[in-house]
């Protein structure tokens, strides 16, 4: 350590003697060196050998003497023994104290040795060492015949081991001396751990500003050199982050901040330094640009010690330590200015030899064009720097041949061997090459120094060119090849160390480097990076990787695909992370129009194949369908054909939602437009899906698979724009086509929408012009001229559309998801075949086949036809296509037909309710429906009011309140006051859904009126046919009515109902009512019911069902039996439960109770500890 650096406080009592040793002049003894005889050993005043050397103050334990602290206790010892004095000398007072164990003596002498300046380092030791202070016995130290020596150990307690809490005055006769005595030993502890902590920071201060200058040089020398963060830099660092922390709202940052290092952030003198704190983060990061004023500029600061407590030797140590950092400073920035200097005329010198190279280079060679002239005049110009050049992005590289430049410039006698290569093609390529061929060579010196000399000298320049990286840097690529190579090399040792992040940054240069290295083992080690680069990649990676993957296909061609690129695939096909395999399947697709026609139809097919029907996750096998229509893009062997037909229908029935969409929106219109080239749309897809369908019918005569028509109809569905797009392709009208003049646009809502770009009629036909063209001929052509010599519209008009009709005819009506499909179907059809189509083409054949002239209907019994699913698809999906009045007549009428001839021929309202309820789904046919049914109210017919009556129960449920409010319930009550019976019973399942939907609560009040007319009324007590539609509504609306309906209403009244029929005298009946009761009661059991009415209505209305059954249905008996005794148990548990909860609330209110009073005569209680226990007696 410095001498600067040793406490100016730490002087030897020895060396303080020898210097006041000429003013005392006193008579010296004769030491023992001179032979005189010495003190005897025994002599209490003589100097003793264990005394230890003094000790440099760097820490509180002093533990380890500093080396210069005993090379002045060995000089003091010298001293000493040559010049031995008469007079005392301190240290031995102060060990005969110690050793007589005069502690407070001491302890005085050690005090004012220390206020004068000269601490005695025996004294010091002692009193720094608890173990002297640590009691073996229980005898006072007045004791003197313990035989204790010098350091022996003070009598005092085990537990109490440091001088600062020694309590003297047990001891001591006089008493008024123990807070005095305290307070001086408290002192003295707080004088010197003030003196050490000042100490250390001076001596931190000095060290930390020596290092940071250091470092500094070291950086300004080499700014790769980065030397791990000091302990004081940590601490100081960690200040300012915390600081910043705090300042910007980052608590919990902050406190987390402070659990992981053991720091007090509350002040800067914890750092320990005698700096003043710098600027916090955003201060230093805003002036990093600039020269941040030095610590030498501020006022230094004495942190924790007061002014009044430094003495002169310290100050004067700051002085002169201000002067040394200042003339450091100044030597620093003399320094930078020579260097300054020295590169400026380095510059200048490189100057001057390039313009003699250049004037050399022109001399040798031919003059180069005007522009390339232009261009290295401007480089050899030292006033202005040279403009821009645009990016070489054609291929063009600066090649430099060679070794670096000389170091002096070139005389006449020794020119360097240089030389340029004339450009070709400059009027190209404006970037010729520039390459330097031949060798260069440097001035040799005129000295004759060996070689051996001279590579042991180079020796000691600091390379290193043994290690990989050391003998890449060495060796300087001189052409592309070598610079491949040399990269082919490197970034594998690269990639690892980048980011994961930022790992798609080395994607340019992997390709690059694949593309253009000439060894085929490092092209696919590169190949393999870049496919595992990252390990799951995100969206935005894997379009990275995949525009490379093309990039690179573009450039090396179809074979190179084959060999390079598609292995890697094959190797990532079964990767364990999902985002490999999708990066797999979507490079597939990237990759199909740069393959070989043979591989894109066969390995890459395959492949993808295998992905379909293995990869288990979604968006993998979404990948794999459009990489699949993209092969179908480009695919060209008709071969093929089969296996994408099996792919579409494998897709089709994927369980996930994703595929499905992607095999309509991609897969299809792709697979299409090959069939479409192939001339097999017509002849082979569309008949292959209508053949499944029928064959799917056959099959499910007992259970139709609804999942697999929907896959086969809905694949029908997305072949529709590619059909109609053949059809206007194959048109007579194709060659009239003119796409000069004013083309009229194509209407908005002249197409359905189209699920994807690909399913677009512009895009499929080419462009809007075009397919508006073709629709005004289409159009024309319909109306005027037909279909004559048209075989796509035809075949579309004869085979597609009865083939269609004679497929709905068999689907089961009752179906309402197959009714659905189909009338979508017909619905997309007519659209996109346009209205003129629609109707000349497909409404006379479905009127044709339904048959509904005013001739037939009282002619007809029974029309098959009209009971099956044709009605309800022609309705809801040919009549609605267009939405003009004409067509909602159109639609009215059919309806109101339909529900004529049904009626009056007493066949099956299925076909009619299927369409109301597909209708009743888009509230913008609510008006129109409700039209059609007050035509059935105000009907001559019987039959059909009824009808009409039935078709109010399926639009109540749709319709909203005001409409029902308004039209639904006046024609409700005309019905219930017709004079026909079964009109009026036909109203009550319309009845009863009002009350399970409706809300308001007046209109509820209207429909229990007349549900009470209909119960009450003397004349409907014999009308079986009433209670039984009475009873079998109650069961299906009650357990979704309002709970007072069913309570007041609807339990008391089927009580009634049982109680008749338990005298009811035709058997038959009986059966009937007590088979609908049992359904209703049944039904209701599932709700709540309350006690009263459990006991009052619900279980006598089971007991008289449980007579008629015993009687009528004995298996229905036992079932009865079970519900009554569940009933009877339900009651039961409530009756107890009641008892318990009344139980519990009555124990919770005594308990209340007791607690409060309890609390009170706690609060009452006196430290009497009696009182506590008579709390818990039992009062007598």
């Amino acid at each position: 350590m410095a001498a600067g650096s040793v406490n100016p406080f730490n002087l030897s009592d020895s060396e303080d003697e020898a210097q006041q040793r000429p003013e005392d002049g006193v008579d010296t003894e004769r030491s023992p060196s001179d032979g005189a005889p010495g003190p005897p050993s025994n002599n209490p005043f003589s100097l003793q050998a264990d005394a230890e050397p003094p000790a440099l103050l760097l820490s509180s334990t002093r533990t380890s003497p500093s080396v210069e602290g005993i090379s002045i206790a060995a000089a003091a010892v010298a001293m000493a023994g040559g010049l031995a004095e008469t007079r005392v000398s301190v240290d031995v007072i102060a060990a005969q104290l110690i050793r007589d164990q005069y502690i407070l003596t001491a302890l005085e002498f050690h005090t004012e040795l220390l206020e004068s300046g000269r601490e005695l380092p025996r004294l010091r030791d002692y009193f720094s060492n608890p173990g002297n202070f640590e009691r073996q016995s229980g005898t006072p130290p007045a004791c003197k015949d313990q035989g204790l020596g010098q350091g022996g150990p003070l009598n005092r307690a085990g537990s109490i081991s440091t001088l600062d809490s020694l309590d003297f005055a047990r001891y001591s006769d006089d008493g008024n001396r123990e807070s005095d005595e305290r307070v001086a030993v408290l002192e003295f502890e707080l004088r010197k751990a003030k003196e050490t902590i000042q100490a250390l920071r001076a001596n931190l201060t000095q060290a930390a500003e020596s290092d940071t200058q250091e470092r500094n040089k070291n950086y300004k020398s080499n700014h790769e050199i980065q030397e791990p963060i000091r302990p004081l830099e940590k601490r100081a660092l960690n200040f300012l982050v915390n600081e910043y922390l705090l300042k910007n709202e980052y608590k919990l940052s902050a406190i987390t901040f402070s659990d992981e290092n053991d720091q007090d952030f509350e002040l800067w003198d914890d750092v320990g330094l005698n700096i003043p704190k710098p600027p916090d983060l955003l201060q230093s990061y805003r002036n990093c640009g600039s020269a941040l004023p030095s610590p030498r500029d501020t006022v230094d600061v004495a942190v924790g010690v007061e002014s009044g407590e430094l003495t002169g030797n310290y100050i004067t140590q700051k002085h002169d330590l201000l002067q040394q950092q200042q003339t450091e400073v100044v030597e620093e920035l003399e320094y930078q200015i020579s260097l300054l200097n020295e590169e400026k005329q380095s510059l200048a010198d490189q100057i001057n030899k390039l313009q003699s190279e250049i004037q050399s280079l022109r001399r040798t060679v031919s003059p180069p064009p005007p522009d390339q002239g232009s261009h290295l005049n401007s480089l050899c110009s030292s006033s202005t720097p040279p403009p821009p050049q645009p990016p070489l992005d054609n291929s063009q590289y600066l090649d430099i041949t060679g070794a670096s430049e000389p170091d002096n410039p070139p005389t006449e006698s020794n020119p360097p061997t240089q030389t340029v290569s004339s450009p070709t093609h400059t009027s190209t390529q404006p970037h010729a090459k520039l390459k330097y061929r031949g060798t260069v060579v440097f001035d040799q010196p005129n000295r004759k120094l060996s070689p051996a000399f001279q590579q042991a000298l180079l020796s000691f320049c600091k390379m290193s060119a043994d290690s990989r990286l050391g003998a890449e840097v060495s060796r300087i690529a001189d052409n592309e090849e070598s610079v491949m190579l040399m990269l082919g090399r490197c970034l594998p040792h690269i990639v690892p160390n980048v980011l994961l992040a930022k790992r798609e940054e080395l994607i340019p240069l992997i390709l690059c480097t694949a593309c253009l290295h000439p060894e085929p083992k490092e092209r696919d080690q590169l190949l393999h990076i870049l496919f595992n680069l990252i390990k799951r990649p995100d969206d935005e990676q894997r379009r990275m990787i995949l525009t490379g993957c093309v990039a690179f296909a573009r450039h090396v061609g179809p074979t190179r695909i084959e060999a390079e690129l598609l292995p890697q695939c094959w190797e990532q096909i079964n990767h364990k992370y999902s985002e490999r395999r999708l990066l797999v399947a979507e490079a597939c697709g990237a990759l199909a129009p740069y393959l070989p026609k043979e591989i894109r139809s066969s390995l890459v097919l395959s492949m993808l194949q295998q992905m379909l029907a293995e990869d288990k996750a979604d968006m993998v096998r979404e990948a794999v369908v459009k990489s699949l229509a993209i092969i179908m893009g480009y695919i060209d062997d008709p071969d093929k054909y089969s296996q994408g037909f099996e792919l579409m229908l494998l897709s089709l029935g994927d369980p996930s939602e994703r595929v499905v969409s992607a095999i309509h929106q991609v897969f299809i219109p792709a697979f299409a437009a090959w069939t479409t080239e192939l001339g097999n749309l017509q002849t082979t897809l569309i008949p292959s899906l209508l053949a499944r369908i029928e064959k799917l019918l056959k099959q499910g005569e007992h259970g139709l698979d609804e999942h697999k028509l929907h896959m086969f109809l809905s694949a029908l569905q997305s072949l529709i724009p590619p059909l109609f797009s053949v059809v206007l392709q194959n048109a007579p009208f194709t060659h009239r086509v003119n796409l000069k003049g004013n083309i009229p646009p194509i209407e908005v809502t002249r197409f359905p929408r189209p699920a994807s770009p690909l399913q677009d009629l512009a895009t499929i036909v080419g462009s809007r012009e075009t397919l508006s063209a073709l629709l005004i001929l289409y159009d024309y052509q319909l109306e005027h001229d037909g279909t004559t010599g048209w075989d796509s519209l035809l075949w579309v008009v004869n085979l597609l559309l009865p083939q269609l009709i004679e497929i709905v005819g068999r689907i089961n009506v009752t179906s309402t998801t197959c009714v659905h499909e189909f009338s979508r179907f017909f619905w997309r059809l007519c659209r996109t075949f346009g209205k003129i189509f629609t109707n000349t083409k497909v409404k006379p054949q479905f009127q044709e086949i339904l048959r509904l002239s005013e001739e037939n209907v009282d002619a007809l019994t029974g029309n098959g036809i009209l009971t099956k699913a044709t009605v309800p698809v022609y309705a809801t999906g040919v009549l609605t296509c267009y939405s003009q009045d004409e067509d909602r007549k159109l639609l009215v009428g059919f309806l109101e037909d339909v529900m004529t001839t049904l009626s009056l021929s007493h066949a099956p309202l299925d076909s009619l309710k299927a369409s109301f309820i597909e209708l009743g789904a888009n509230p913008v046919y609510h008006e129109l429906l409700l039209t059609v049914l007050w035509y059935g109210v105000v009907h001559t017919s019987a039959l059909v009011r009824c009808t009409a009556a039935r078709m109010f129960e399926l639009l109540v449920k749709g319709v909203n309140e005001t409409l029902v409010a308004q039209r639904v319930v006046p024609a409700l009550i005309t019905l219930s006051s017709d004079p026909e019976i079964s009109v009026r019973i036909s109203t009550i399942p319309a009845f009863g859904t009002i009350m399970e939907t409706v809300t308001q609560k007046e209109l509820l009040e209207r429909v229990k009126m007349q549900l009470a007319s209909f119960l009450e009324d003397p004349q409907y007590q014999h009308q079986h046919s009433l209670h039984m539609e009475i009873i079998r509504t109650f069961g299906r609306v009650g357990p979704n009515a309002e709970p007072r309906f069913r309570d007041e209403f609807v339990l008391p009244h089927l009580h009634k109902l049982a109680l008749v029929n338990n005298v009811q005298a035709t058997d038959s009946k009986r059966i009937d009512i007590a088979t609908q009761l049992f359904e209703a009661y049944s039904a209701l059991s599932c709700c709540f019911i309350s006690e009263e009415l459990m006991v009052n209505h619900f279980l006598p209305g089971l007991r008289c069902l449980r007579t008629d059954m015993e009687q009528l249905s004995p298996e229905h008996e036992v079932i009865l039996t079970s519900m009554i005794k569940e009933g009877e148990m339900k009651v039961e548990n409530r009756g107890i439960g009641q008892a318990e909860g009344s139980v519990s609330i009555a124990a919770s209110l005594v308990g209340e109770d007791a607690k409060t009073k309890f609390l009170s005569k706690m609060g009452q209680l006196t430290t009497s500890g009696a009182m506590l226990a008579n709390v818990f007696q039992r009062k007598k």
